[in-house]
Parts: C-alpha cells; sequence; structure tokens
C-alpha cells in the first residue's frame, strides 16, 4: 500500500477519485469554503496545487465518501478488522484457529518498526509560518492543523508501545501566541495526551510532543479511531497501511519517517495561553479558553510534501464519513465492552456528541405482568460511563420485542420510543455533570446535565401525525409545525433569561393543559424558527439537541416530583438559543462568491456537478 501521502495522491487521481486544483487559491477562508462546497456535492479528493503564501500543496476530502475510504485501504482493511475482531474476542481463535493464524501474522507485521537509515521526512527543516495557513470560518481565531496525529509517551513508563497517538486540534497562528515559537493544544483531560500530561507535571517534567501532518493515510485514521485497551495506534497504522510504522528519535523526540511533517516541541507544567475561536463539529464556534501551549523546536518536511486538513462544521462533513469508517472497521466492539448492548448510534446529525440512540436488552422481569425498564437503566449507566459516549446529554434507549429495531432509521426508532415511553416513570437526570468541552448548551465549560429516555413495554399512544389543535391559538407560541409522529415544534418569544424561561414554559403546560392536556403529542419543541425545525429531521436533530441543557430546558405539562423523581404529561423541551451558546457557524458571502471561479466553465472544479 502506500508509503507517504503522495502515493495515495497519484493513485487516486489514477483512479478518478481526485481532482487538481490549479488555480492559486487564498488559505484564509477559500480553501475551507471549496472543501465543503465539493463535499456536499459529493465531489472528489481535492489537491491544492498553489497555496497563496505557501510555496507546500494541499489535500482535503480523501475520506469524504465510504466509497473513497474503501478504496485506499483496499488491500489491507479484511485483514484488520479480522485483528480488532480478535482482539475484542479472543475465543473466536479457538473457533477458527487457521484464520487466526493469518491475521496473528498480519499483526507480527504491523509492529512499529525502530530505524535510522532513511528518514526521508527530515530532509528539510521549515518554520510554522511556512505551512499552509488555513483558516477555515470568520471568526476563527487563527490558522488550524485538523488532521494532525499529535503524539506523545508515558513519561512513567517511556517507550512506542506505551505512546499515544491523537487527533487533537493544533493553532497555528493568531491570538498571543509567538508567531513560529509557540503553538497550541486543544484536548480534554481525559484523553490519552492529557493522562501523559498530567504524570508529566507530577514530576516537574516538560511533556514531549511529536505532531506528524500526512504520511500514509492509515495513521491519520489510526489517530482518530477509539481502540480495544492494550491496543496501540501504532500497530493500527501500520496494519491499515500495510507497513510497519517507520519511526527513530531526533533531540528526544519521536519522528515518523513516513510523515510529510513533523512538529516537535514541549509542553512545559502550567503553561497556557488563549486558544480558539474555533469552527467546531456541533456546527457552532468553540470559543476562547485556556489550553496549553506547546514551545515549537523544530519543523520537518519531506520532498514534495502535502498538507492534509479537513474542514469542521454543521454536520454530515467528513468527519462523518470518519464515523461510518470506523464503526464499519471495530464492528460489533461495544458490545464487547457494555454486556446486554445490541447497538449504540452517536447521531451525526445531532453533532455526535450530544445524542444517543441504543439498543439493549430487557431480560430482569420476564415474568412480570407490567412491562418496564429495568435492565436498561443498568445498560444506561454503562453506556453513559463508557469512553466518548461519557460526552452524551440525551440517550434513548429501548429493547427490541418482536419488533426488530434499527438506531440509523432515527424516525422509525424515535417513534418506537415515544409510543411505548411513560413521561411519569421513565425520565432520569443526572445533573452538576459533565458534557463536550465543544458543548456550550450548559452551565459552564464541561459543564451540563444529562438525561435518559427509558422506554420498553406494550404501546401505550397512539400519536399525532398532523399538527394538534390544541396547539393553535397560545398567546407567545405561534406557528406549531409537525416533525414527525408525536413531535411538534412551536416558535416562542426571544429567550432573555432562566427566570423568565421557566414562567413562560410554566404558562405554555398550563395553557395546554387548559384545552385537555396531549397524550399523543409526547414531544414538543420550543424554538426561534418551527418552519425550520420541521423542514427536515437534520434540522430538528440539530436545534433540538445543541441548543438546550436537560436540567434547565426540559419543562412538561402537569409536571410534578414524586420521590424526587421528575414527571409530566406532554415534555417540552426548550431549544431557543440562548445568549450564553456559543454562536452558530455563518459562511462569509463574499467568500462564496470569490470560490464560484473554480466551478465555472474552464475552472479546475466545473466538472463538479453542485
Amino acid at each position: 500500500m502506500y508509503r507517504n501521502m503522495e502515493e495515495c495522491v497519484l493513485d487516486l487521481e489514477k483512479h478518478g477519485h481526485l481532482v487538481r486544483i490549479q488555480e492559486e487559491v487564498d488559505p484564509y477562508l477559500e480553501m475551507a469554503a471549496i472543501h465543503l462546497r465539493v463535499y456536499e456535492a459529493g465531489g472528489p479528493a481535492l489537491l491544492f496545487e498553489r497555496v497563496k503564501g505557501s510555496r507546500f500543496r494541499a489535500v482535503s476530502n480523501l475520506f469524504g465518501t465510504m466509497e473513497r475510504s474503501q478504496f485506499i485501504f483496499r488491500k489491507t482493511w479484511n485483514n484488520t478488522q479480522n485483528i480488532i475482531a480478535l482482539r475484542n474476542n479472543p475465543l473466536s481463535a479457538l473457533k477458527n484457529p487457521f484464520k487466526s493464524v493469518g491475521t496473528g501474522l498480519a499483526a507480527l507485521k504491523a509492529l512499529p518498526m525502530k530505524g535510522f537509515s532513511r528518514r526521508p521526512v527530515t530532509a528539510q527543516e521549515i518554520h510554522i509560518s511556512d505551512l499552509p495557513q488555513i483558516q477555515h470560518w470568520p471568526m476563527d481565531g487563527g490558522a488550524f492543523i485538523t488532521l494532525p496525529q499529535v503524539y506523545t509517551e508515558d513519561p512513567d513508563k517511556p517507550g512506542i508501545m506505551n505512546s499515544n497517538l491523537g487527533m487533537y486540534r493544533i493553532q497555528l497562528s493568531g491570538n498571543s501566541y509567538d508567531q513560529d515559537r509557540e503553538i497550541g493544544v486543544h484536548y480534554q483531560i481525559h484523553r490519552g495526551i492529557g493522562i501523559h500530561q498530567d504524570k508529566a507535571n507530577k514530576r516537574g517534567e516538560p511533556l514531549k510532543v511529536s505532531c506528524f501532518v500526512g504520511g500514509p493515510p492509515a495513521h491519520t485514521l489510526s489517530a482518530v479511531m477509539p481502540l480495544p485497551e492494550g491496543l496501540s495506534e501504532l500497530t493500527v497504522a501500520g496494519m491499515l497501511s500495510g507497513r510497519r510504522f517507520r519511526y527513530s528519535y531526533m533531540d528526544g523526540y519521536c519522528i515518523s519517517h513516513e510523515a510529510d511533517f513533523v512538529i516537535t516541541g514541549e509542553i512545559h507544567p502550567g503553561e497556557t495561553k488563549p486558544e480558539g475561536p474555533f469552527g467546531d463539529h456541533l456546527g457552532y464556534y468553540s470559543l476562547v479558553h485556556q489550553f496549553p501551549v506547546m514551545k515549537v523546536h523544530k519543523v520537518y518536511a519531506r520532498p514534495n510534501a502535502i498538507w492534509p486538513f479537513t474542514v469542521v462544521g454543521r454536520p454530515p462533513q467528513e468527519d462523518t464519513a470518519f464515523g461510518e469508517l470506523i464503526h464499519e472497521l471495530t464492528g460489533d466492539a461495544v458490545r464487547q465492552e457494555i454486556p446486554g448492548v445490541k447497538e449504540v448510534h452517536a447521531v451525526d446529525a445531532a453533532g455526535v456528541h450530544p445524542l444517543l440512540f441504543a439498543i439493549g436488552s430487557e431480560r430482569y422481569t420476564p415474568f412480570q405482568k407490567v412491562k418496564r425498564p429495568a435492565e436498561l437503566l443498568t445498560i444506561a449507566n454503562r453506556i453513559l460511563g463508557t469512553g466518548q459516549l461519557s460526552l452524551a446529554k440525551y440517550l434513548f434507549i429501548t429493547a427490541e420485542e418482536n419488533i426488530p429495531l434499527d438506531t440509523h432509521r432515527e424516525i422509525d426508532f424515535l417513534t418506537y420510543i415515544l409510543e411505548r415511553i411513560d413521561l411519569h416513570r421513565d425520565i432520569h437526570f443526572q445533573t452538576h455533570t459533565t458534557i463536550d468541552t465543544l458543548d456550550y448548551s450548559g452551565t459552564g465549560l464541561n459543564s451540563g446535565s444529562k438525561v435518559v429516555f427509558a422506554a420498553y413495554g406494550d404501546k401505550r399512544r397512539d400519536l399525532c401525525r398532523e399538527t394538534p389543535v390544541e396547539l393553535q391559538d397560545i398567546r407567545e407560541f405561534v406557528n406549531p409545525k409537525l416533525v414527525m409522529p408525536g413531535v411538534v415544534a412551536v416558535q416562542g418569544p426571544k429567550f432573555e433569561s432562566y427566570m423568565q424561561s421557566k414562567q413562560e414554559m410554566e404558562d405554555f403546560g398550563k395553557a395546554i393543559q387548559e384545552k385537555g392536556g396531549l397524550d399523543s403529542c409526547p414531544m414538543i419543541i420550543v424554538c426561534d424558527d418551527s418552519s425550520f425545525v420541521s423542514e427536515t429531521l437534520r434540522n430538528f436533530l440539530w436545534v433540538t439537541f445543541t441548543r438546550s441543557n436537560p436540567s434547565h430546558d426540559i419543562y412538561g405539562v402537569n409536571s410534578y416530583y414524586q420521590d424526587k423523581h421528575w414527571g409530566c404529561d406532554s415534555m417540552i423541551i426548550d431549544a431557543r438559543s440562548k445568549p450564553h451558546q456559543a454562536p452558530p457557524l455563518i459562511p462569509d458571502p463574499s467568500v462564496e462568491k470569490s470560490i464560484d471561479r473554480l466551478f465555472a466553465k474552464g475552472g479546475s472544479l466545473s466538472g463538479i456537478k453542485l
């Protein structure tokens, strides 16, 4: 397979998966805008041959479609899947020993290989300012690396087999960074690099960091994979690329021989600087916060180096395809990690982390006359305590009974839940807990709440399939629109404060109750624009679950507390924009117009069907 990024680019071009952009393109907003437009059209990978202000080429949209991703890994995919499956389920080796011998040999070939003879990436020493300075969104704080492979080692147990390779965004310029001498590193403390930094801090030592960019695409993918405990990212990088990860050390820093670029440096204990804003995968900006600053040691580039990048924003984006790719590769890993789970789906349209759909088992009460969630609640707690799933705010979980379910059929799955949920019993909150750093719907950075909707048993209600008359003519709550069976969006007054919102929602609930209640509509969404929310399922999922904090924004018709448990007759979610939330990502109209030249007749992208 590919030994470097250029081999991949040439292979994609040869097979019609890549287009060269020959015009000079500005890394300030233009490159990102072009990428977004081509991704939206389901278009090819893009090689930018003339990046304004840099002598290096850049490539994007490599993983923009599953078809292209599977083409890139076509020769190594099956072996890698088998090895990961074997790691998740060792007993399978006893059932098929001859197959396991083959996967074992493939795994041996993938072990990292240390060497010194040939190190193309160190051919030239450059500066941070020589790199393509790509700014993606108008309010971004500067240029960022969006596909880095950030390498650190455990200070207590140094060596490549105790290393972490993760994808944590890197800010190259802007804010108060000393140009060419400092860059920002954004990550959450529970990630592998955070654990390494904590150990280094306790030892009073700086943490050595190597940031690899480019190289075989397998190296990029391995940096984002949620792997089983004890399975190294560098081993997976070797398996997926079909050749061992080659490395050595220079000045005490690990160097990936096949990377296109390597940035080395140190993070010193307690040293931080403002990082951000950055247009992120929830569809909003993550704002300025203090994050570790990395003191740059050296920057290297291989001959003919190519700078890979992606653009994140309101999903779906290229990172959506990353998620699909990882799901295909890891298979049933979640079942092995959480007994009783059949399926967990992080809903991409809602920004991945805010919303989970899950199918579990319900085996605790087989002889009870009244069917109710029991085992599902145990499983829900396991889900919300597992890896990145712990960042979720909303979890809808049920168990199959006679009807096959698929969490990716989102309307059908939600319909099944809403037909069965007992709103007096089946809503379970966790307050004052952690949520995603990038989610600004909560009470502070990393702070918010969670809610579990666990529904099981016989169908309880027929859901409304047209806008209920009970939601008409309610003062200040206008333009009710059916979103899907059992879900209606209503346009409310502008949000001013939680004190005022509480009164507004109580009045709204009383008005519905006075009209006789609304059992057929268990979920009512109060929003800024009900026509937008109801227009598509994607809009509903994005607005509702990125703009609400369960403990603060869930209200109810005829709500009450009993033994500290909250229940209601119909649920109201306040999904209006709040003053403390981050602004949404809005493209620059002038940039959108300027890139039309590439898609016009004679332009490099004139063949793209928009």
